[in-house]
């Protein structure tokens, strides 16, 4: 029997659809074989393809290891480069600093370059990862981070600490989360931002919409003004919710987009940014973890903090435009 423990990746997928993804190679009739046998189970309980599962749902395959492994697609990790920076680590958990442009998991333009792949090879290289004796367990991240956003990301390296990460996720309040960002306009008063946002899948982008637009998820942030000058602000952002591009998309809901978003920003701006400073990418840093409230095997990290700096490039941009 194969174990897998559903990442943040996967959440509110169907179970068949994400079967088919996490068996890339096998048939499409073993899948749906897997469900009419009622040899899939959720949470210690059998289902059919059609439900939907989440974040820290453990799903069981009543397949044998070496099945399963000819059926996924293999990376060899071993050589990948390693881009990232180690801020926090032991037995149970790793705080990386990913830089900006490094995808945290693969899509359909990149399989092998990622976070994700990069730490199961550092994690390999110290003996604390080895996929042919894990059972079926992959370390893994437990929250998102876009492409072009850089800092920090927390991943599991133990089945129950990724469990139990996945948990204080859910309940929302357990681990705090702050940004740096430079936003373009003068900002001078806090902000407590409440909104609602839909995906668009096909496009990747997310809209803001009315209350009670159907499938609308609620969008809460908190912006502190640090500095700001007639045409800048820098602003720190704290996520009492965790959407896609939420930051992003709240802060151009108020006129004062994140600097260089090619998504949500100003056109205009970013181009005089990209001539000035080669930016190319939004200017959003995932600089501060507090872990609040702790759950489970995971209680001895109850109170503390994890800060990353910002990259020099991010620094360079805001010494030039706050220069006094």
């Amino acid at each position: 029997m194969h174990k897998i423990l559903i990442d943040t990746n996967s959440d509110g997928q169907r179970a068949d659809k994400f079967l088919r993804k996490y068996l890339p190679l096998a048939p499409q009739n073993l899948i749906y074989k897997l469900f009419r046998k009622k040899d899939v189970k959720l949470n210690g309980q059998r289902i059919d393809g059609s439900v939907r599962i989440h974040a820290g749902d453990v799903m069981e395959i009543f397949l044998y290891e070496d099945r399963v492994r000819a059926f996924q697609e293999q990376v060899e990790i071993r050589s990948l480069p390693i881009e990232f920076e180690v801020i926090y680590e032991d037995e149970h958990i790793l705080v990386v600093n990913k830089p900006a442009g490094l995808i945290l998991h693969e899509d359909e333009k990149e399989k092998r370059k990622t976070l994700a792949n990069q730490v199961l090879a550092y994690l390999y290289a110290k003996g604390d990862y080895d996929p042919e004796h894990s059972q079926g367990f992959v370390p893994g991240p437990v929250h998102r981070l876009d492409r072009n956003t850089s800092g920090l990301v927390i991943f599991g390296k133990t089945f129950q600490a990724l469990k139990d990460l996945n948990e204080m996720i859910r309940l929302r309040h357990c681990i705090e989360k702050k940004y740096l960002t430079i936003l373009v306009g003068r900002l001078t008063d806090d902000q407590h931002l409440i909104g609602y946002m839909k995906k668009d899948e096909t496009q990747q982008r997310c809209y803001m919409v009315p209350k009670e637009t159907v499938g609308a998820l609620t969008m809460e942030t908190y912006l502190k003004v640090r500095e700001y000058n007639a045409h800048y602000t820098l602003a720190e952002a704290r996520l009492v919710t965790g959407r896609t591009h939420q930051i992003r998309l709240h802060c151009a809901s108020i006129h004062h987009p994140v600097l260089g978003d090619r998504k949500y920003g100003d056109f205009k701006v970013n181009q005089e940014m990209k001539q000035r400073f080669h930016l190319n990418h939004q200017l959003l840093h995932a600089y501060h973890l507090q872990f609040k409230k702790t759950v489970g095997a995971l209680r001895y990290l109850e109170g503390m903090t994890i800060e990353a700096r910002p990259p020099e490039s991010f620094m360079t941009i805001k010494r030039e435009l706050f220069r006094k």
